[in-house]
């Protein structure tokens, strides 16, 4: 092939516009052929569109037909990566391309190291419209296709990384993914990690990325009252290691200290959190009111409490507690079977005065409950017949009860979440959560796209079904909600 030194060869020119114009011919042949075939009771498709796409491979690997080279630089190496490519092709998928390429054969473009590194696979996706990535390929990636355009490739590495926000990494990337997806202004991406980050928080905060999560991310999920984590201990202990490694300016500390909800954390450890904590030593003069408070929430009843504080916060609102004492986890074998039941307690209230009173709850589940309108009724036309019904026309059905009734109840509403475990990258995490209404029992909506039939579901982990119900005692006629 002759080499370019500013425009190619014409007869090499003129090679690339008959290849190219063949293969648009090959496509417009193959639509037709579609079209004609359609109606035809003996008509059968020939398929070599894999061969096609080696081919297109084998143009850009062997560079047949050239007529137009790229030259991609970085600034941190001297040498360029060349890429002899074939205008017509890249026109059809970038109009960057199309416009860089349309009086001048010869493009040199200065790219990142990031996205220099995998060049060579977004040029390749865009001869045969496929291309496989890694983890930390996903943000090169989505870079090169905004910046040339290829609006196909965007949206198919923003999906793939919707759907890997569970994949294990050593470093971690969704805290990344996040902070990405805000520089770009992608909300759906953005809301899509920051739901994964709160609903799987205790995996987060055990990993190698707590570390890289900024002020305004780490501000956001202590402003969330649907975080999935053990203790507000464990929060605790994770925030004191962030700012220990960070160092933030007093102003940024203190702002993030008092987003720690003190009130849920038990007097004995919040006494030992005040003697051992260096960070609540360093920054105590802020948060002293909210500790301060916090001893008096606990040793009052909430009753008297409420006479002498405005308890119309999220401070007194428990999250989403792993704890025993605030839920408990059940695995159903099997679930599509039949109907189950148990039953399990938790403490009152949040507070002291509340904790010793225990609640006993049973909670029912049913792989196929029949609404109303779906029973059987005896039909009137047909003496003694009965509509014929279908296990699909049920729904799954959970019910969360108190055993008993309490005075101790009066002024105590409990909100009811219920986690659903999915297996995910081989790690189980939390992928569904539902969430009842205060005065209700169930949640209308309850696994309503899950097909337990299936031992394929993945709302199943080796054909179980993992729930961890979480109940949220309230003080209800004290606490208006705040989301």
């Amino acid at each position: 092939m002759a080499r370019l030194t500013g425009t190619q060869p014409v007869a090499t020119r003129c090679w690339g516009c008959t290849a190219a114009a063949f293969l648009l011919l090959l496509l417009t042949v193959r639509a037709a052929q579609k079209a004609d075939l359609s109606g035809d009771g003996t008509a059968a498709t020939i398929n070599h569109s894999l061969t096609l796409l080696q081919r297109l491979q084998e143009l850009l690997q062997n560079g047949n037909g050239s007529d137009s080279v790229l030259r991609v630089r970085t600034a941190a190496s001297d040498e360029a990566k060349v890429f002899h490519t074939h205008q017509l092709l890249l026109s059809l998928q970038s109009e960057v391309f199309e416009s860089l390429l349309h009086n001048q054969s010869i493009v040199t473009l200065h790219e990142p190291p990031e996205t220099a590194a995998i060049f060579e696979k977004f040029i390749r996706y865009l001869y045969c419209g496929g291309v496989s990535i890694l983890l930390h390929q996903a943000i090169p990636m989505h870079q090169l296709a905004s910046k040339y355009r290829v609006w196909g490739l965007q949206r198919g590495v923003a999906d793939y990384m919707k759907s890997h926000l569970a994949s294990e990494s050593s470093q971690g990337h969704v805290v990344g993914w996040y902070h990405y997806a805000v520089r770009i202004g992608d909300t759906a991406l953005q809301e899509s990690c920051l739901q994964f980050l709160a609903w799987n928080l205790s995996a987060v905060l055990g990993s190698a990325e707590w570390g890289s999560v900024s002020v305004e991310l780490l501000l956001l999920l202590l402003e969330r009252s649907d975080l999935v984590l053990h203790s507000e201990l464990e929060l605790y202990t994770a925030v004191e290691g962030w700012l220990s490694r960070r160092q933030p300016e007093a102003a940024v500390a203190e702002r993030v200290l008092r987003a720690i909800r003190y009130p849920m954390i038990a007097p004995s450890q919040l006494f030992r959190l005040q003697a051992q904590s260096a960070v609540l030593a360093r920054h105590h003069g802020a948060v002293q009111d909210l500790l301060f408070q916090a001893f008096q929430f606990h040793a009052a009843s909430p009753l008297h409490f409420a006479k002498y504080f405005d308890l119309n916060c999220s401070m007194f609102l428990p999250r989403n507690y792993l704890a025993p004492s605030w839920g408990s986890q059940w695995v159903i074998n099997n679930p599509a079977r039949d109907d189950r039941s148990t039953s399990f307690q938790t403490q009152l209230g949040p507070s002291s005065h509340d904790a010793g009173k225990r609640v006993t709850w049973n909670v029912l589940f049913s792989p196929r409950w029949l609404p109303v309108s779906l029973r059987p009724v005896y039909s009137d036309s047909v003496s003694g017949a009965v509509q014929p019904v279908r296990i699909e026309d049920g729904r799954p059905r959970l019910v969360i009860t108190p055993a008993t009734s309490s005075p101790d109840f009066a002024g105590v509403s409990f909100q009811k979440t219920v986690l659903v475990g999915v297996r995910q990258q081989g790690r189980v995490l939390v992928k569904h959560v539902y969430s009842f209404h205060q005065s209700s029992d169930e949640v209308a909506d309850f696994l309503a796209h899950a097909d337990l039939q299936k031992r394929t579901s993945e709302y199943l982990i080796d054909n179980s079904l993992h729930l961890h119900v979480v109940i949220k005692p309230v003080y209800q006629s004290l606490i208006k909600v705040k989301k």
